[in-house]
């Protein structure tokens, strides 16, 4: 999660940004910079590796400029070294990114062959070169961003910063977050309000499609329409040392619509967008010397290995086997030596899923830690580690932790597909561009926020709710049956669709809610019969899907749920939006404690 700051002061602000951007280390990063105007021009100061770099370089170079932008980065287009450090620029303009830009390859090629010339590898030096463009046709800086922002595809927070402009930032966010902060004579803009914790505590936050226009006098906010809006300016409580809620009522809240943000800096970690690859850090095992893959963990991070086998073995036709690690570690199963275990896990401290990849090493497994804390037991302990770059996650119930597992298990399966020669070229670059293309489908997906709230209401009123799910669409519905239990306290199941007739078709009735998870893919008529058999018996369906799943559900007494159509292997990462969301929203209603729910742990340390 790249962190943004941006100053319009009364002093020279470098010192400023730095100190800002150390408090978004934790975010994480690899490189850092700023940019300031010094006599009305653009100056830029960058490095590489940690801020301590950067500030010994402000030391030395003292910039006096009064407005300046700055970034922390998280490599994902180009190496992580000087030249693709942020703020990028172009003529007049300088700009720092946070997201993905997915159609920068196209965007490239066509300002390239308008006489354009790129320095780096990065994404973002093509929104810089795109306002430039617009600006060199004569429009002004307010304009050109105005222009811009509608070519670009993807999820992103950006802040502009422009020569000659001693009183103006930019900013537009869509999908990842961007806050304002109010000042007297001063303005900011920033990644989050523990950024802007200690000079103000006046904070607005931009809505998913807003851009803002800054000068020390205020903030003019513009919808995606293009129309002024109001933003409502908030007190905020932040700590320069304390994760925030931001405007948000509760974390988990907050880690929802986090996930177009994360998840692009999770695949950032993995994935070449330029050449549309899998590019994993090296391994200690040829995924063609495997004969199984073991992976093993609890709670939701045992749903994303079930979803990772499905992955395995259609893409890479390489067995798998997921295990519960507390069953695991007391069973007996056989280890052919030489095979690849992996452990999912958010903390890396889980007691079971950590006894569980020592007893895989005694049998000589190659081990691999799938965490999102680096520093943890099961990361220090296994063979190779891939971290899941989430972020904290203070909610007790997983939601972007789970998408960024899900991802590192995609890439995973990926690569395995490829060198096993079960997927060509042109398939995993089929399979990355989908995998581009998820925050952008996570932000269409938290859009169906207020329908999802409304049908939360009718859910908050039922003691027990069935989930239902075929494919990689089963494990969500188990997922989504345990969001509903921990938070709201309502007996919820997940089961596949197919069993349905097997056993919980006794339950329903006319009272009972049923939630089908089926996305238009080649077991989709299957599921609509499931479903027809639900209705047959008064069951009131909630159905999510896509737009040609929508169109072809002839199922009567039917909410639904649409979301962008998208290839079938990412699914799991977009829907599981739509499902933690209802389940928070039934939480909130019934009035539990939706961060700490009674006699749950965020770490389980203990058997």
């Amino acid at each position: 999660m790249c962190g943004i700051i941006g100053i319009l002061g009364r002093e020279p602000v470098a010192p400023q940004m730095v100190d800002a951007l150390k408090r978004l280390e934790y975010r994480g990063y690899d490189s850092a910079g700023v940019a300031t105007l010094e006599g009305g021009h653009l100056t830029r100061c960058r490095a590489e590796g940690k801020l301590k770099n950067l500030e010994q370089k402000v030391a030395a170079s003292p910039l006096r400029g009064r407005v300046g932008i700055g970034h922390t980065r998280w490599a994902t287009h180009g190496r992580p070294n000087e030249v693709n450090a942020h703020p990028h620029a172009a003529g007049p303009v300088a700009v720092v990114h946070n997201g993905i830009i997915e159609n920068f390859n196209e965007l490239r090629t066509e300002l390239e062959g308008a006489g354009a010339h790129f320095s780096t590898e990065t994404d973002t030096e093509v929104v810089a070169q795109l306002v430039c463009a617009l600006m060199a046709t004569g429009l002004g800086p307010v304009d050109a961003v105005k222009a811009a922002l509608p070519r670009l595809r993807g999820a992103f927070a950006l802040g502009f910063l422009f020569e000659g402009e001693e009183d103006l930032l930019i900013g537009a966010r869509r999908g990842s977050p961007l806050a304002i902060g109010h000042g007297e004579g001063e303005m900011y803009l920033g990644s989050d309000a523990i950024a802007l914790a200690p000079f103000t505590s006046s904070i607005s936050y931009l809505e998913d499609g807003d851009m803002v226009v800054l000068t020390r006098a205020g903030a003019k906010v513009f919808d995606e329409t293009g129309a002024p809006v109001a933003r409502p300016v908030m007190q905020s409580s932040a700590s320069a040392f304390l994760v925030d809620k931001g405007n948000y009522r509760h974390f988990m809240a907050k880690e929802i619509h986090e996930q177009p943000e994360v998840v692009g800096h999770t695949l950032g970690h993995y994935v070449s967008f330029a050449a549309e690859r899998i590019a994993l850090p090296d391994l200690p095992f040829d995924f063609r010397d495997l004969e199984r893959v073991t992976i093993s963990a609890c709670g939701t991070a045992y749903y994303a290995g079930l979803v990772g086998k499905y992955w395995f073995e259609r893409l890479a036709k390489l067995p798998v086997e997921v295990e519960i690690a507390s069953e695991l570690r007391y069973g007996d199963a056989p280890f052919a030596p030489g095979n690849l275990a992996l452990f999912v896990s958010q903390s890396g401290e889980t007691a079971d899923t950590l006894a569980t990849l020592r007893h895989a090493k005694a049998h000589g497994q190659h081990t691999v830690a799938i965490v999102n804390v680096t520093t943890s037991t099961i990361a220090r302990e296994a063979d190779a580690v891939m971290p899941t770059l989430a972020g904290p996650e203070i909610g007790v119930a997983s939601t972007k932790a789970f998408t960024c597992q899900l991802v590192v298990l995609a890439c995973l399966a990926i690569a395995a597909g490829r060198a096993r020669g079960n997927l060509t070229e042109e398939d995993e670059q089929r399979l990355v561009r989908a995998l581009i293309e998820v925050p952008r489908h996570m932000t269409a997906a938290l859009a169906l926020e207020p329908a999802v709230e409304k049908l939360a209401r009718d859910i908050a009123k039922n003691r027990d709710v069935l989930y239902l799910g075929r494919g990689t669409s089963y494990p969500l519905a188990l997922e989504g049956a345990l969001k509903l239990k921990e938070i709201s306290y309502i007996h919820a199941e997940g089961y596949a669709a197919g069993e349905l007739k097997h056993g919980p078709i006794a339950l329903i009735d006319e009272t009972m809610p049923v939630i089908v998870i089926a996305p238009h893919d080649r077991v989709f008529e299957k599921t609509v019969s499931n479903m027809q058999e639900v209705a047959a018996r008064g069951g009131r369906i909630i159905l999510v899907t896509d737009p040609q799943g929508a169109a072809e559900a002839t199922v009567d007494s039917l909410a639904t749920l649409t979301l962008p159509h998208m290839p079938a292997t990412v699914t799991p990462m977009v829907y599981a939006l739509p499902v933690q969301m209802l389940a928070y929203h039934a939480a909130v209603i019934m009035g539990t404690d939706v961060d700490q729910p009674r006699n749950l742990a965020k770490s389980v340390t203990v058997e």
